[in-house]
C-alpha cells in the first residue's frame, strides 16, 4: 500500500481536505481519503508533497487519429479553412499515423489523463486502444450532408463500429453542417434502439449559425470547395443547434462539443426539450482555430453537466486537461479550481459512464491520482504542472 499526503486533497465528490492523505492499494484502488491516516496504516511510509492531489483527468473530446497533423495546420485561420486543411493534410502512411497516435496516447497518460472520449473516422486506432493504459470510448463519426448518401454513410459507420467491438464504441453525427436530415434520422433510430452514447461538434463559429439561419457565409464556399450541390438546403431561420436538436435522440446522453458561438437563446431552447445534454469545452482548440472562446458564464448553473476536452493535435499544441483548465481560469478568473477540477474529472466520467470507478477519490475506486504543483493560493499559474502518481 501507499500513502500520499499534500497541502490539499480534492476528492471532487466532497469538500477539499487541507493536509489530507490518500491511502491506496498496490493496484491503485483507493482505501481511504481523510485528514487523518487510519491507525491500521500508521506503519506505512508517507509520501508528502507540496501541492494538491486530485483524481485522474477525463478527456471528453479528442481525435487521436489526427495526431500526425501536429504543427501542420496554421492557427487562427477560422473553422472553414481549418476543415479544408485537415482534409488536405490528413492522408499519411499508416505507420506514420499509428506512431503519432501512440505518442499522443502516451503523452495523455503522462499528463494525468485516465479516460478519453475519442473521435474516429477509420480503424487505425483499434489496436492502440486495445493495448492502451487509458480507457477509451470511441465515437465513430458519420459524415454526409448530401441526403442521397445517408444510407451508404450510415452503413459504413456501423461497419466501423463492428471493427472496434468489443471496445466501448458508438455511432455519432459529426456536426450540424456535415450531416443531412436523412442521416440524422438514421442515427436517431439506431440510438433509440441501442445503447449509443453520442458526441457532436456544435456551433464552432458564427458562420455555422449564419448558414443555418440565412444560407449565407463561408460554409457555402466549403461545399463548393468539395464540389457539393447544396441547392436542396433551405435556410432554417434559426441557429444550427436549434435546427438539429429535434433530430437527436432523447433517450441517449449527448455531448455537445466546442459551443464557441452558442448563445443564451440556444441554451433556453434546449431546456424546452427532454434531451440528455452535456457540454464539452476545448478552449485551447477554440483559440487555435477561431481565436475566441465560448461565453462560459452562460453555461454555469444551468442544470447541465460540463466537461473538458483537448480536441486534436491538429488544433492544439498538447493533449493536457490541466492546460485547458489554466486557459479557462486565465480568461474567466471567477472560475474556481474546485469547479474546474470537477469539469475535468467527475463530470467527464459521468458522461462516459465510468464514474463508478473514475472521476473522484472515493474508497473502492481506481481513478488514478494526480499531483498538481505550482499554484498560487489555489489558483493556476504559468508554473502549474501535473504529475501522475498512480
Amino acid at each position: 500500500m501507499k500513502i500520499f499526503r499534500a497541502d490539499y486533497v480534492f476528492p471532487i465528490n466532497a469538500e477539499p481536505i487541507k493536509n489530507g492523505a490518500v491511502v491506496t492499494a498496490d493496484d491503485g484502488k483507493i482505501i481511504s481519503v481523510a485528514e487523518d491516516i487510519p491507525p491500521d496504516y500508521a506503519h506505512i511510509t508517507i509520501e508528502e508533497f507540496s501541492g494538491i492531489l486530485c483524481p485522474g483527468f477525463i478527456n471528453a473530446h479528442c481525435h487521436v487519429e489526427l495526431s500526425h497533423l501536429k504543427d501542420k495546420i496554421t492557427d487562427g485561420e477560422g473553422l472553414v479553412t481549418f476543415i479544408q486543411n485537415v482534409q488536405l493534410h490528413r492522408n499519411a502512411t499508416q505507420p506514420e499515423i499509428e506512431a503519432a497516435a501512440l505518442a499522443a496516447d502516451e503523452a495523455m497518460y503522462k499528463n494525468g489523463i485516465v479516460a478519453v472520449g475519442d473521435i474516429s473516422n477509420s480503424n487505425v486506432t483499434v489496436a492502440l486502444k486495445a493495448k492502451s493504459k487509458l480507457y477509451y470510448h470511441t465515437f465513430v463519426e458519420a459524415f454526409g450532408f448530401l441526403p442521397q448518401r445517408a444510407e451508404e454513410v450510415f452503413e459504413k459507420s456501423l461497419k466501423l463500429v463492428s471493427e472496434f467491438n468489443p471496445q466501448p464504441c458508438s455511432v455519432t453525427p459529426h456536426a450540424p453542417y456535415s450531416v443531412s436530415k436523412d442521416l440524422f434520422k438514421l442515427i436517431k433510430r439506431y440510438a433509440d434502439n441501442n445503447r449509443n452514447l453520442m458526441s457532436m461538434h456544435n456551433q464552432e463559429c458564427e458562420d455555422e449559425n449564419k448558414f443555418f439561419r440565412y444560407k449565407l457565409g463561408r460554409f457555402n464556399d466549403l461545399y463548393a470547395h468539395f464540389g457539393m450541390d447544396i441547392s436542396f438546403f433551405k435556410p432554417q431561420a434559426r441557429n444550427s443547434l436549434q435546427s438539429v436538436l429535434p433530430l437527436l435522440s432523447s433517450k441517449r446522453d449527448i455531448l455537445l462539443v466546442h459551443n464557441t458561438c452558442t448563445n443564451l437563446k440556444d441554451i433556453y431552447f434546449l431546456k424546452r426539450f427532454d434531451h440528455k445534454i452535456h457540454w464539452c469545452f476545448c478552449p485551447n482548440a477554440n483559440i487555435y482555430i477561431e481565436g475566441t472562446l465560448p461565453k462560459i458564464d452562460l453555461f454555469i448553473d444551468q442544470g447541465f453537466n460540463i466537461t473538458l476536452g483537448t480536441d486534436s493535435l491538429a488544433s492544439n499544441y498538447k493533449l493536457c486537461i490541466l492546460s485547458e483548465m489554466a486557459t479557462l481560469q486565465k480568461h474567466f478568473p471567477t472560475l474556481s479550481l474546485a469547479r474546474l477540477l470537477e469539469w475535468g474529472t467527475l463530470n467527464g466520467a459521468k458522461f462516459l459512464g465510468v464514474d463508478n470507478n473514475m472521476g473522484s477519490l472515493e474508497p473502492g475506486k481506481t481513478p488514478g491520482i494526480n499531483l498538481i504543483t505550482g499554484l498560487n493560493d489555489l489558483t493556476l499559474t504559468s508554473e502549474t504542472k501535473v504529475r501522475r502518481l498512480v
